[in-house]
């Protein structure tokens, strides 16, 4: 069997861990290759702790603050894996983008790619990036990865839409891929399955074990429960028919996903971090909002995956991870473009939205 070594900044509760732990092929002789778990970096504790838990075999997990890591001293990996902190580059909020204070955060990850040359790299952010600083930012970050190394990096630059690869969530995202250029390989965009699954049967197909952990319910008020009592699947607080009483008082830009009900027949919009001020995912049918296991399910963690940590660090944790099954169909294409194996792909582009 052959390893590829892999390793981690802002690795999450293990999202793209998850995904590469499971990513294996065979090449034209029949001889495995998958990836082996050098290290993984993330600032959060229970973050940290989640990841150790469930992807046991890594060598090392290291809890900092990446400006605080020397990274000369990390070890060497074929493989660097990093969604870098997306705060600053989120639809949802100011913005910032290089100006804030995460948006400079991609750079420890050239930083990383500068010193240890590895032959592969794989870098992970939400669609606002290409609007950031005017569009600017996307170009930035894209100039200094393509330079970065020895002797730079072939790019392979695409929004995924995870839905179409089975996903049961729309949940769009830039995934640049970076195959050093003395290597002469190139990374193709897997071609999607276009079977999209519902949430239904995602959370239903079967059922979430009894047994299976992060299954507390969030409490609602009894205001909140009849609210939804009247907001239909799909709906939001914005496009439900409310009596007066229960209408929201805000003004200014209203975000869809406030009070919105899952629909049944499609997939989930995106699961994010963030759960205050009705930005909950809520159930089609019962008042109430998803609990964490559920959450955790479309973002197709398997059940026996436990999060450690509060209900809220949970949440937290779950919004900001790669889902588990898109990781791993694209890092089993990398595995694929190193094996000199042809799969069905597609163009890139990072253009649409």
């Amino acid at each position: 069997m052959k390893k590829l070594s892999v390793g981690e900044f802002y690795c999450g509760p293990g999202g793209l861990g998850l995904g590469a732990k499971l990513a294996k092929i065979k090449d034209a002789n029949n001889k495995e290759i998958s990836f082996k778990h050098i290290f993984a970096t993330d600032y959060d504790q229970n973050t940290c702790d989640t990841f150790k838990k469930n992807i046991p075999d890594t060598e090392q997990v290291i809890c900092s603050d990446v400006r605080s890591l020397d990274i000369k001293k990390l070890p060497y990996v074929d493989g660097f894996l990093y969604g870098f902190p997306c705060n600053d580059f989120s639809n949802v909020g100011e913005t910032k983008g290089l100006d804030g204070e995460f948006g400079p955060l991609y750079s420890y990850g050239v930083k990383y790619l500068n010193h240890h040359n590895s032959k592969f790299f794989l870098a992970e952010n939400v669609s606002g990036i290409s609007g950031a600083n005017s569009g600017t930012a996307l170009n930035k970050i894209l100039d200094e990865l393509r330079d970065a190394g020895k002797s730079g990096y072939e790019l392979t630059v695409h929004k995924y839409k995870f839905e179409d690869y089975g996903i049961p969530q729309a949940r769009h995202r830039f995934i640049i891929i970076g195959i050093r250029n003395d290597l002469n390989l190139r990374f193709k965009v897997p071609k999607p399955s276009l079977k999209k699954m519902s949430v239904k049967d995602a959370l239903t197909k079967p059922p979430i074990p009894s047994t299976a952990k992060n299954q507390d319910l969030t409490r609602q008020s009894k205001q909140v429960v009849e609210r939804l009592s009247h907001i239909k699947p799909g709906e939001n607080a914005w496009t439900a028919n409310l009596p007066n009483h229960l209408k929201l008082n805000v003004k200014g830009a209203k975000m869809s996903m406030i009070y919105k009900r899952l629909d049944p027949s499609k997939p989930s919009y995106t699961i994010t971090g963030s759960g205050g001020g009705g930005t909950h995912v809520y159930h089609w049918k019962e008042n109430r909002a998803l609990t964490n296991r559920e959450r955790a399910r479309i973002q197709t963690f398997p059940d026996d995956f436990e999060f450690i940590g509060s209900k809220e660090s949970v949440r937290k944790q779950i919004g900001m991870a790669v889902p588990v099954k898109g990781a791993k169909v694209i890092l089993e294409s990398v595995l694929k473009a190193f094996a000199g194996i042809r799969y069905a792909s597609i163009r890139e582009n990072y253009d649409y939205e």
